[in-house]
């Protein structure tokens, strides 16, 4: 999402930080480069003017000319910056009030309502142990309320019976009785959208909200939409009243300029952001890890949440025996190809380490994308038992036969070999080091092997 901002910017500070000692001039050029950049991304102009001033007072001052690395100096200022336009602190969805708690979802048609109703009320089971009930007052689009019960089964959460020829506001009172005669904590109320902002759906959602006074009102925008999801967000903000905002396709190509607009445009934190197709691909919106990510300076607090969600525990105790002894065979790596691809693949991990985005790209310029782990994986799938547990045995007739085996080439084989003996070498040191520290890969380092895959 925020690839091209993150490009220009990473161009700019790497002028300051080969200036040396900075003069005012070099602050404010910057900082014009900074303008141009954050306009380009679709950030709204009031924003971007607030932002821009807010960075100057702090950066032309004489700590930070005086500074032994002003250039640097100027990269936090704008890293702070940049966390207070994001809304600060991250918040996420409140469920401090009486079961069961109403909760409203309003949004224009097509911006993911229904899909982040399912995927917010299934996070609210598995990770609160809350009992949810979900509803759809969608009478105007056709099988609106089937795809919110499809989606119901799906997830394990119960739905409100359909009843034909109810309206939206009826539909709302009988789920919210409902849910207080079953005993459910939440009730989740999707709404019916529109292809804009009309009179029309104002009066249906201010109706329904009216009835059930829900605790939290969370418009669901499409990121992708730029300037037009900042717009719509005022809309309902200012007729509505809104507790927050979900951004749905933060995964996609858009310039990001709707993430960074958002929460000063509508003084309402943006609580979780959609970043794939699947059920569980939601997540928390953390604005000081956003804007890490923005500057270059990686999200390695998020990777390695990823990584204790997705690492089962009995492979990495395995892992840390086998490395006090030295350990790391061919299933070893294949363990390890596996983790990376539940973590997101190759780029998902780069993106994420400090100091990676370079590489990221060089990677991309040379068609090195996910394929390569399972080729990988296809590789060592084609080995016997006896050559993954002893990769000595791998000598050219064998090496022949696994790489017809996997559909790749013996020069393949032999990077994958040069790539498990530099990284078996590399577990051998950090068992011997254990308590001296060392041997891990360096922030801007890839894991030793890993730089053999690279464009030479």
């Amino acid at each position: 999402m925020f690839d091209s901002l993150s490009d220009k910017l990473g161009g700019i500070f790497d002028k300051l930080k080969k200036s040396g000692a900075l003069k005012e001039a070099d602050v404010s050029a910057a900082l014009r480069e900074v303008r141009i950049a954050l306009l380009e991304a679709d950030v709204a102009l009031p924003v971007v003017k607030d932002f821009v001033e807010k960075v100057r007072e702090k950066a032309v001052g004489q700590e930070v000319l005086k500074s032994v690395t002003p250039g640097q100096m100027v990269i936090k200022i704008v890293n702070d910056q940049l966390v207070e336009m994001l809304g600060g602190e991250g918040e996420t969805i409140s469920l401090a009030a009486a079961s069961p708690v109403p909760v409203l979802m309003v949004g224009l048609q097509g911006s993911g309502k229904t899909t982040s109703t399912a995927k917010i009320a299934k996070r609210l089971t598995e990770k609160e142990k809350k009992k949810v009930l979900m509803a759809s007052l969608d009478v105007r689009r056709p099988a609106a309320m089937e795809q919110l019960q499809i989606l119901g089964e799906q997830t394990g959460v119960a739905t409100l019976p359909i009843v034909a020829g109810q309206m939206p506001v009826d539909i709302a009172k009988r789920a919210m009785t409902a849910a207080k005669l079953q005993g459910f904590d939440v009730v989740m109320l999707d709404t019916a959208g529109r292809l804009h902002v009309d009179q029309s759906l104002m009066a249906e959602v201010i109706a329904i909200r009216n009835e059930v006074n829900p605790h939290e009102t969370l418009l669901v925008a499409d990121a992708l939409t730029g300037q037009d999801a900042v717009n719509v967000a005022r809309q309902f903000s200012d007729q509505v009243g809104l507790t927050g905002v979900i951004l749905t396709r933060m995964d996609g190509d858009g310039r990001g300029g709707a993430a960074l607009s958002m929460r000063a445009v509508t003084g309402k934190p943006i609580k979780l952001v959609g970043v794939g197709e699947k059920i569980d691909d939601l997540e928390e919106f953390h604005p000081e890890r956003v804007a890490s990510r923005i500057l270059g300076m990686g999200d390695v607090v998020s990777l390695v949440e990823k990584a204790a969600e997705t690492i089962e525990a009995e492979e990495a105790e395995k892992m840390v025996r086998k490395m006090k002894k030295g350990q790391f065979d061919f299933d070893d790596l294949r363990s390890q190809l596996r983790q990376m691809k539940k973590l997101g693949g190759m780029s998902g991990v780069l993106g994420m380490l400090p100091g990676l985005g370079k590489m990221q790209k060089q990677m991309a310029s040379a068609n090195i994308d996910d394929k390569l782990l399972a080729r990988q994986e296809a590789i060592i799938n084609s080995m016997t038992p006896k050559e993954r547990t002893d990769p000595r045995l791998l000598n050219a007739s064998r090496k022949k036969r696994i790489a017809a085996g996997a559909g790749v080439s013996v020069q393949e084989i032999n990077k994958l070999v040069k790539m498990q003996k530099q990284m078996a070498s590399m577990m051998k040191k950090m068992g011997k080091m254990g308590k001296k520290g060392g041997g891990m890969p360096l922030p801007g380092q890839l894991p030793p092997g890993m730089e053999n895959l690279l464009p030479k």
